[in-house]
């Protein structure tokens, strides 16, 4: 059986906040970064935030046994929000703890698109040959040196999510096929975006924080993830409870709302596909 099937899962939600030992630092970057725009860093808002890292959700997501005994080929590592301090590639970072081996990357400025991206990329190399073994990494960090309106107004909490995916005839919980990698695509609507995905017996609608209302041509379980993740959203909940669902149910969609574009996300996992 062809394709990328989940492996392992890993979340982290809220780790709590950690002392800046770079605050000069990182508050000289933002200076300089923010000057040709006639702004300023907000040190009252950039002190108050708890200030973890992306380097310290990696590291907590690989202190996950099933995330850390991994040794992918390829690591991709997304976010919608920047980091903290950019002063540590984390894909090559994230890469180094598992193994040292993996083509690595990191992919941003897609909003919660990023990681149904990352997917599909993921899905290319393993088709091309190219990787058996991968790891998908969800970071989301809200301590910012200018205020957003998702971080304020949600409030959004520190959290990510990992993922590890592989090939072969047991989707690593000894229950044969397991949960696979089918599909991921966008649209403008949700009756667009979701189309023949959302319907059929056996389906497990997952929706994210940002999808408000029912689902057309939808009449099946429906799982709603809680407010607080922005780009972490659905994966977070797909971490925790994959085994589950891929026991009780014959597909998972998943399928968020971008708040900023109003573009819907959905990507389509199912237990034999391939």
């Amino acid at each position: 059986m062809s394709g990328l099937a989940v492996r392992a899962g890993a979340s982290v939600r809220a780790p709590g906040a950690r002392e800046p030992d770079d605050r000069a630092a990182a508050l000289g970057y933002f200076r300089d970064l923010l000057a040709p725009f006639g702004e300023k860093p907000d040190e009252e808002l950039f002190d108050g935030g708890p200030h973890v890292r992306h380097r310290d959700l990696a590291d907590l997501l690989v202190a996950d046994e099933g995330v850390g005994g991994s040794r992918p080929d390829l690591l991709i590592v997304t976010h919608a929000l920047p980091d903290v301090v950019p002063f540590t590639a984390v894909a090559p970072y994230l890469t180094d703890r598992l193994g040292g081996r993996a083509a690595n990357f990191a992919i941003a400025q897609q909003g919660l698109a990023a990681p149904f991206t990352a997917l599909r990329i993921a899905s290319a190399y393993e088709k091309a040959g190219r990787a058996t073994e991968v790891v998908l990494a969800v970071l989301e960090q809200t301590t910012l040196p200018t205020p957003f309106p998702l971080v304020r107004d949600t409030p959004l909490t520190d959290s990510a999510a990992a993922l590890v995916l592989g090939t072969g005839e047991d989707g690593g919980d000894g229950d044969g096929d397991g949960l696979r990698f089918v599909r991921a695509h966008s649209a403008g609507s949700a009756a667009d975006a979701l189309g023949r995905e959302a319907g059929g017996d056996g389906t497990l609608l997952v929706l994210g924080p940002w999808v408000d209302g029912d689902v057309p041509g939808h009449g099946g379980p429906v799982h709603r993830v809680a407010p607080g993740g922005y780009c972490t959203s659905v994966w977070l909940d797909l971490a925790d409870h994959w085994r589950e669902w891929a026991r009780d149910h014959r597909r998972i969609v998943l399928c968020d709302t971008d708040p900023r574009s109003g573009r819907i996300h959905v990507a389509l996992f199912a237990v034999g596909e391939g």
